[in-house]
């Protein structure tokens, strides 16, 4: 798989088990890219719905995707400090200048303060009967979700002092 060069500007999009769209943020622009790792960064993006439905994000966010795990991390920075919105999710893939991943409803909510709340369970639990999620995947989203609070703890990967700081300033040279 290849991968975006840094401060190239791409979409992401997200779709659902069934392969159908669910969301696209129309520009984020890549610090880094590697065969296993993005990040990118956004600020004011446009983001669209599958209803056609659009919106605009309030504040910088940055974006960690990862090959390995079933998770994505968004780190937004508000006044109060930075709050991580981190989706359950299928390990993306970079093709046709996109990032792509299938949304799976649960949703992890970090706070500053590095307290966190599991959301969407029974979004989760009606999508997995109507798509008919296999259990091994149920058995992977839940282990990825193991992980993902090992790491808020641990503080690793983008939950680590400073990492959305770092990022955010190296996106800053871009804009």
């Amino acid at each position: 798989m290849s991968s975006p060069s840094p401060g190239k500007r791409i979409k992401i999009q997200s779709y659902k088990h069934n392969g159908k769209l669910h969301r696209i943020w129309n520009s984020t622009t890549i610090l880094k890219g590697t065969e296993t790792v993005l990040i990118g960064a956004n600020d004011r993006t446009t983001v669209t719905e599958s209803d056609g439905r659009s919106w605009m994000t309030r504040e910088p966010a940055i974006c960690y995707f990862h090959t390995k795990y079933w998770f994505n991390v968004i780190g937004m920075l508000r006044a109060d400090g930075v709050h991580y919105y981190c989706n359950i999710s299928s390990p993306f893939i970079y093709e046709d200048e996109m990032i792509k991943y299938i949304d799976y409803d649960l949703d992890v909510k970090v706070f500053p303060d590095m307290t966190y709340k599991l959301l969407d369970e029974d979004e989760y639990k009606l999508h997995r009967r109507q798509m008919n999620y296999p259990h091994v995947l149920d058995r992977i989203l839940y282990n990825n979700v193991d992980i993902l609070v090992r790491w808020i703890h641990q503080r690793k990967g983008p939950f680590a002092p400073e990492f959305i700081d770092q990022w955010y300033e190296r996106y800053l040279t871009y804009r």
